[in-house]
């Protein structure tokens, strides 16, 4: 059994005072992967040395939609992004997306920054990370018109709408499942998510956030991922290893410049 917790910010406190505990407890449960995802470019270099510090731990790097007013310039944004591609750890660009829900940036240069992203991705051919709350219609439109069918990517942490699953499918995205689903309240989620292909499927914690029942309330860790994959293979009604072997096979298709050790 091999699970990854394809979104996780080990950056963040409590988990980046002790990084190897928290990779530990993760391993001790059978998550052998991670991805740590950027939020910020200045922070690059963090991500890129704890991804060289751990086998089976890679990185991002982007800008979260909060973040964007920050950023720079979209040919900025773009230029430090195609400049860190090749670097062997780093898979993936993101967090990026739209957020309108508390719009911490102008839902314009939110607009510039997500689009600068998937310029790049384009570019460089690696998959996009994305965020989006109360902004579905903004953000699949963007990815049809800059992507123009060349862009792929995850819809993180997805608790959108039947709309917005159907979209992110058709252009071929993936959709990853956070701790939300365990939550008393999102069985209308736990519906939309039921009829998602096994094959475009993956898990995430989004840790430090969201921990799933029955770990709420605590600082999330990947090693509550387990919680999260149980109850998404209940909704898919397959087995526990199952989901497992899928959910990383999904991961290591779409990250394709993940190396795993022990698949």
């Amino acid at each position: 059994m091999f699970l990854v917790d394809s979104h996780c910010h080990l950056d963040y406190e409590p988990m980046s005072t002790d990084i190897e505990g928290t990779l530990k407890r993760a391993v001790d449960k059978g998550i052998n992967g991670f991805l740590t995802i950027c939020t910020d470019l200045s922070k690059i270099p963090v991500m890129t040395s704890i991804a060289e510090s751990h086998e089976n731990v890679y990185a991002t790097a982007g800008v979260h939609p909060h973040e964007s007013q920050k950023a720079g310039t979209s040919a900025e944004i773009f230029k430090i992004l195609t400049e860190v591609a090749s670097h062997t750890k780093i898979v993936g660009f993101g967090e990026t997306g739209l957020d309108y829900y508390y719009t911490h940036s102008p839902k314009s240069v939110q607009q510039e920054s997500f689009a600068s992203h998937i310029e790049a991705g384009i570019e460089s051919n690696l998959p996009l990370i994305v965020h989006t709350r109360d902004a579905e219609e903004d953000t699949i439109h963007l990815i049809k018109t800059i992507g123009k069918g060349n862009s792929r990517g995850v819809i993180h942490c997805f608790s959108g709408s039947k709309w917005l699953r159907d979209q992110a499918l058709e252009l071929g995205f993936y959709i990853s499942i956070s701790g939300i689903i365990t939550f008393n309240k999102a069985s209308a989620l736990r519906e939309i998510v039921k009829d998602v292909p096994l094959e475009k499927l993956l898990v995430e914690t989004d840790a430090p956030f969201l921990a799933p029942e029955p770990h709420r309330g605590k600082s999330n860790q990947p090693a509550y991922l387990v919680e999260t994959a149980k109850k998404l293979a209940e909704l898919k009604q397959v087995a526990y290893d199952e989901l497992c072997h899928q959910t990383t096979q999904n991961f290591l298709s779409l990250f394709s410049k993940v190396k795993l050790s022990c698949v």
